[in-house]
């Protein structure tokens, strides 16, 4: 039996059953150990639904025809008359045979059966579109194949979760508990007045709850159009939405019950707050994270990331010491996982702190090619565009990103590379109100409160200047104009001269 492709062979040949009764057999497998009672196995296989003794009985009938068994021997399911079912047949596990024999180390092995999964169901269609059950399947598929770029996630194959193609929200339980996964998307696709309108639902079916939900709608023309943007946002969706979820989850049980997974989601939650107490937060529990397994590469690119922020804010004693830690960090992340974007990600970001955008942008290009809805990568392909002056690239990246993630934790980021950009095109005026939007959006830092600084005073708004100013030293007492432009290494000459007479006014 493969779980994860919800399959059943008996002698090299696939066994065809309903749904439901593989997922009992499932079940029982998973809990060998022990009776399975019959409150029990009614709560995991109909969830939300009273069901009678003689609708379990027929279904312990057709798991023991598909296993081979039958009433009168009982040598695969055993019944305990009154009370439930016990799965009594030998039950071997050829990965943990493996993993035992190969002597891999038990904390990797729990990091990677704890990752986040996910099952995509195929889309219910709504109406009498003959193009609407196509596109109930395809887009479904097309959401699989690019979530399977995140390595972080684990998607069943559409083989499993096409199997439920009739299942809706109701039924959860059955679906979590059949393909052991933690998250299901589903959705509803159907024609409204000359429109095409999709529905989405991201539920965690463990506790039953819709974690994120969204509504996209299209002329019936823009149908392709509407394609691409259903996948961009879920896969957006989904790696911010989920992270939050497993944090919230985390939280629930004791921290040191916690595996690398959990433990990495932790650290992920502190990394964008951007001040000294939560990046320590976060080191300790990336450190961690690599403490349960040495093989993590995400936790390793974690901990570039924190040691990035030590040196782009100045929050430690020795800048260069904290950027060859994130290169170092970034270097073992992608010797771990050379397919992971976030490995990419932070290596690029630690040529930033050698001032070296160059090298830092083809990290940027691979980690977008490996995930093309990777809205953070487009945001630092802008950045490093905005060191090297090229205006174009810049409006590029920013687009795209904010398209893919407008609720991103970096999105003063984002809104203080356009501000930067409209300083260097001349558009002083613009600068200013982009600045303002990037100093007041949560998470900003100290040296985006610079920005507005700078953008205000250029267009003569002295007194909302003044006020950034305070805001800037209010955090960081020696804020300084070595440190701006340490962070921000413009080579656009004119745009670096007029910054730092600006600067110099402000008494940075």
């Amino acid at each position: 039996m493969d779980p994860e492709r919800f399959e059943l062979v008996r002698r090299g040949k696939p066994v065809h059953t309903e749904p439901q009764v593989l997922a009992l057999i499932i079940y029982l497998v998973r809990h060998h150990s022990r009776m399975v009672s019959k409150d029990e196995l009614a709560r995991a296989v109909w969830p939300s639904r009273v069901v009678s003794d003689a609708s379990i009985s027929s279904r312990i009938r057709s798991a023991r025809q598909a296993l081979g068994d039958d009433g009168g021997h009982q040598s695969i399911i055993r019944t305990i008359h009154g009370k439930g079912f016990r799965f009594v047949a030998d039950v071997a596990d050829p990965v943990a045979a493996h993993a035992d024999l190969a002597k891999h180390p038990v904390a990797s092995e729990n990091a990677d059966i704890s990752r986040p999964s996910v099952a995509v169901l195929p889309f219910q269609p709504l109406g009498t579109e003959p193009d609407l059950p196509i596109l109930a399947v395809a887009i479904p598929h097309e959401i699989i194949q690019a979530l399977s770029r995140l390595r972080w996630l684990s998607v069943i194959a559409r083989g499993s979760s096409f199997r439920f193609r009739e299942y809706a929200g109701n039924d959860l339980d059955l679906v979590g508990t059949a393909l052991g996964v933690g998250y299901v998307l589903s959705g509803v696709i159907e024609c409204t007045v000359g429109r095409v309108v999709v529905i989405i639902e991201l539920a965690d079916t463990s506790r039953g709850e819709v974690i994120w939900g969204d509504r996209l709608t299209a002329p019936l023309d823009g149908i392709e159009d509407l394609r691409q943007r259903v996948v961009a946002h879920v896969v957006t969706a989904l790696d911010l939405h989920v992270p939050q979820n497993e944090v919230r989850l985390a939280g629930l049980g004791g921290f040191d019950q916690l595996d690398a997974w959990k433990t990495f989601h932790l650290g992920l939650n502190q990394l964008y707050r951007f001040t000294p107490e939560a990046n320590q937060l976060a080191k300790f529990h990336f450190e961690n994270a690599v403490r349960l397994d040495p093989q993590f590469a995400r936790a390793h690119a974690g901990l570039s990331f924190t040691r990035f922020i030590d040196a782009f804010l100045n929050l430690g004693p020795d800048n260069q010491e904290a950027a060859a830690a994130a290169r170092r960090h970034a270097e073992r992340g992608i010797e771990l996982d050379p397919l992971d974007p976030f490995t990419h990600y932070t290596m690029g970001r630690s040529h930033w702190l050698t001032a070296e955008p160059d090298i830092a942008e083809g990290y940027f290009e691979r980690a977008i090619e490996l995930n093309p809805n990777y809205a953070q990568g487009f945001y630092a392909s802008a950045f490093t565009a905005l060191m090297n002056g090229d205006i174009a690239k810049i409006d590029e990246g920013l687009d795209a990103a904010l398209q893919l993630s407008p609720l991103d934790p970096l999105l003063y980021g984002m809104h203080g590379v356009r501000a930067q950009a409209l300083i260097q095109a001349g558009d002083i005026r613009s600068a200013a109100r982009w600045a303002d939007r990037a100093a007041s959006t949560p998470g900003a830092h100290y040296l985006i409160s610079m920005i507005a600084a700078v953008a205000n005073g250029l267009a003569g708004r002295h007194q909302q200047a003044s006020r950034w100013q305070w805001n800037a030293r209010r955090r960081k007492p020696d804020a300084s104009a070595a440190q701006y432009f340490a962070a921000f290494p413009i080579r656009n000459k004119a745009a670096r001269c007029l910054i730092a007479e600006e600067l110099k006014r402000q008494g940075f």
